[in-house]
């Protein structure tokens, strides 16, 4: 017995040591997931979420195109290489729609970037150099309209914004996708310290119940 106890306690202590380096990278690293999701969570406040929410442009319905049309070039700037800045042209494509057939007559914008850019023309293509280039996209847009003439669109159900928009930066499935990954990560990092506390709580009930037998 005098020989057998000591071998047996060196043992057990030395499994400890040996676990107990494991278990403080397995709850870093459930500490550095939770972490990393509060942190994508506050860029996805400041961000997507706060660009959802503050859209009055929430009712979805069908919009009925009444006009489409090329009223006048508008200037933009374009990169022309290391402080280099030169101006091209595009043509501004005004959409008008009347919406789920109410007979109100709408100006329609591509999306909320759109709108704020500019108030007049539906589309604002990125500049270049090739202003034919940016002219044969819009009056593919132009053709494209006039042939689909309903086409979904979103709108401010309280009136106060006539602006109508084609599509939305954020919708929901955008939302939902966007919260998906720093939820399952927050998840997986809880679940993680979980499991450790679990397993560490089971070995020292086993321990326990071992020196109880003895």
């Amino acid at each position: 017995p005098f020989i057998w106890i000591p071998i047996k306690t060196t043992v057990i202590y030395g499994a400890k040591k040996f676990r107990e380096p494991g278990e403080d990278r397995a709850i870093l690293l459930g500490l550095g997931m939770i972490l990393s999701s509060v942190m994508m969570y506050f860029v996805l406040g400041i961000t997507i979420l706060r660009s959802y929410a503050d859209s009055v442009w929430t009712e979805e319905g069908v919009c009925v195109v009444l006009n489409s049309t090329v009223t006048a070039d508008m200037n933009c700037s374009y990169n022309c290489g290391s402080d280099c800045w030169r101006v091209s042209k595009y043509p501004c494509l005004q959409v008008y729609v009347s919406v789920n057939n109410t007979g109100r007559v709408n100006r329609l914008s591509h999306n909320e970037e759109t709108q704020d850019i500019s108030s007049e023309c539906f589309y604002v293509p990125r500049c270049q150099k090739d202003s034919v280039a940016m002219h044969v996209m819009i009056m593919n847009i132009s053709e494209h309209l006039k042939v689909n003439q309903k086409v979904p669109c979103y709108y401010d159900p309280s009136e106060q914004q006539e602006m109508v928009l084609l599509t939305r930066l954020y919708d929901h499935s955008v939302v939902f996708h966007s919260l998906l990954w720093p939820s399952c990560m927050l998840m997986g990092g809880a679940l993680i310290i979980v499991m450790v506390k679990l397993t560490q709580y089971l070995s020292r009930l086993c321990e326990e119940i071992g020196k109880i037998k003895r």
